[in-house]
């Protein structure tokens, strides 16, 4: 049987130390999980974790130039650690959630906060602010079979040298274990999915060519231009 249309290829992030690469699934975003910028962003205390997706076609592997998005005038960055899910899994307690981490990575959730804030005040869905073309930045995969699976650790961005965003993994309201226990009640969770696991404090807004500079401690680093428009 012939495709109508040629069959598109999957993106894929690489995997360090290897020429292996990790086909990307589904992205799932957690939102306000540092104890800071839920505060930042209106919230308070440990509140029930929400997440929401972007499409596969978003993620950048390695970073590189991110072209500013159109219909926004105000872009802006949100440093994570992102998780890869490598086994199929549904109901996943806490406890055994690391048995379905393929390994970590450095992303960026960039966000047209603008068109992100239109669809709150309106209560409407407010996926164009989140899911658009270049809008997950990411690094190559850690595996965690090499670093294990961090729980604590600095997660920093500088931005044009400046740091911006600096917190600590262990600062999560939700850890990367009850977030996958949490998805696998309402998912079932796919090889090939990832998780970004929420941004510390600090975010803000960038412009044409900004350079962003973003790390995990002992996961890797991320280096983003902005460059203009398509």
């Amino acid at each position: 049987m012939a495709h109508v249309i040629p069959l598109w290829q999957p993106v894929a992030l690489p995997v360090q130390g290897s020429g292996d690469t990790f086909p990307v699934r589904r992205v799932f975003c957690v939102g306000r999980n540092y104890v800071e910028h839920q505060k930042e962003m209106g919230g308070d205390g440990r509140e029930q974790p929400f997440f929401f997706l972007k499409s596969a076609h978003a993620v950048v592997p390695l970073g590189g130039n991110m072209h500013y998005p159109p219909k926004t005038a105000n872009l802006h960055y949100e440093t994570e650690m992102v998780v890869a899910i490598a086994r199929q899994g549904r109901r996943i307690a806490a406890a055994e959630a690391n048995r379905y981490v393929f390994g970590y990575a450095v992303g960026l959730d960039m966000t047209r906060r603008d068109l992100q804030q239109i669809g709150k005040d309106k209560g409407r869905p407010w996926d164009f602010g989140k899911d658009f073309d270049e809008a997950a930045p990411c690094s190559a995969l850690a595996p965690a079979a090499k670093i294990g699976h961090p729980a604590k650790g600095a997660i920093w961005l500088r931005v044009n040298g400046k740091e911006r965003q600096k917190a600590d993994l262990a600062d999560m309201i939700w850890s990367v274990p009850e977030q996958v226990e949490y998805l696998s009640q309402y998912y079932t969770l796919e090889p090939g999915d990832l998780i970004f696991s929420g941004t510390p404090a600090g975010v803000g807004p960038v412009n044409p060519g900004d350079e962003l500079h973003a790390g995990v401690d002992g996961v890797g680093e991320l280096k983003v231009k902005i460059v203009p428009p398509l």
